[in-house]
């Protein structure tokens, strides 16, 4: 398996070493962000086709490195039940989204290493080497694997799979801050026409509306997770209703398994229905609050791209959600809507940084207009 991984990460390794980019290394980091938004969305795919058990051992199939490997014990389990868990086709899927995994772990090795290389080599003086941040991310995707390998282990217990889910939202907004910082590490510094309190407000909504949309990627997280996306079938009402039925203490119960309460019954649709209910309406909080963070960023040159992007995104997105409702879960569309998930994660953290940075760089120029340097003529 390692032999694989170093083998499928050649390809990416090749396109930054021949790219055009005199930095190299920031560009590793922004393709690392790709294929981590990549690997979102085929985990999006592989959990909407119940391909989470694919191959239902970790990290191989059946002991093999790929699914060729594994043929004849696939072909049985597929012969035993036609229609999964294990298929020749949910294990191409699944061990897909291993490789692609342990393809983004090899990067973030790489990247590890030559972050302590140079910064060594420079005795520290090279900001842009700092090795900390590529030391955490490389534990955070040792993490990100464990609870992969538990997905399997623990046979898709729901809370598992959000977490995994999670983690992997985590991973990309801290690649997407690291390659933000190394784009303004080697970018002339601009302030924007902005006070320090006002790109500290705009500081605040963003923060504001990332750590909301952490609290969505978990309910959307649980609610796909526990097959509760059709619990309600009409939109705006639930089964006709406003508030409708619902039994909040067995669909929010953490730790049981999958289609089970805690005690082992067969969970109620009731439960489902709270699951459902619960993610939508909180939906509408975060579309408000991020709305309006982007609109307050609009008018500032160096935010009104991502500003604009996270408005696009937010439409798409309840168009996506409301979709999935009224054509009956159709794949494409809630592939679809997952990657919407991720794509607001990527910008929300993308608003956060340039705030930040712009926020530090108006509080320098105020601060120096406001202390202008002295000088002493002699005579």
């Amino acid at each position: 398996m390692a032999i694989t991984a170093l083998l499928i990460a050649l390809l990416p390794a090749a396109i930054v070493w021949t790219s055009s980019d005199a930095n190299k290394y920031r560009k590793l980091v922004w393709v690392s962000v790709f294929l981590t938004f990549d690997l979102i969305v085929f985990g999006a795919f592989t959990r909407l086709t119940d391909s989470g058990l694919g191959c239902p051992d970790w990290p191989g199939c059946y002991g093999a490195a790929n699914p060729f490997l594994a043929h004849e014990q696939i072909v049985a389990a597929e012969t035993l039940m036609p229609t999964g868990p294990v298929t020749v086709v949910k294990a191409w899927i699944e061990m897909i989204h291993r490789y692609l995994a342990m393809c983004i772990g090899v990067l973030i090795v790489a990247m590890m290493a030559q972050s302590w290389y140079q910064w060594s080599k420079s005795q520290g003086s090279r900001a842009e080497y700092a090795p900390w941040l590529p030391t955490a991310l490389f534990f955070f995707v040792c993490l990100q694997g464990a609870f992969g390998a538990w997905t399997v282990t623990l046979k898709l217990q729901p809370v598992i799979v959000t977490i995994h889910l999670l983690l992997g939202m985590g991973l990309l907004a801290l690649l997407v801050w690291y390659g933000g910082r190394q784009n303004h590490l080697h970018a002339p510094r601009t302030v924007v026409s902005a006070s320090p309190p006002a790109m500290r407000n705009i500081r605040v909504l963003a923060g504001v509306a990332a750590a909301l949309l952490l609290v969505q990627l978990a309910l959307g997280g649980w609610t796909s997770t526990n097959y509760a996306t059709l619990a309600c079938t009409d939109f705006p009402l639930c089964g006709g209703k406003a508030i409708p039925e619902m039994d909040f203490e067995h669909g929010f119960t953490l730790w049981r398994e999958l289609g089970k309460t805690a005690a082992g019954h067969y969970l109620p649709f009731s439960a489902l229905t709270a699951i459902h209910w619960v993610h939508r309406n909180f939906g509408f909080i975060v579309a408000l609050v991020s709305g309006y963070a982007a609109w307050r960023a609009w008018g500032h040159d160096v935010l009104h791209n991502t500003a604009r992007n996270i408005a696009l995104t937010l439409g798409a997105q309840i168009l996506t959600g409301v979709a999935t409702i009224y054509l009956s879960f159709p794949l494409t569309i809630a592939v679809l809507h997952n990657a919407g998930a991720a794509l607001l994660v990527l910008l929300l953290t993308m608003l956060n940084y340039k705030a930040k940075y712009q926020y530090d760089i108006a509080k320098k120029a105020a601060s120096s207009a406001s202390h202008p340097p002295t000088s002493t003529v002699r005579h």
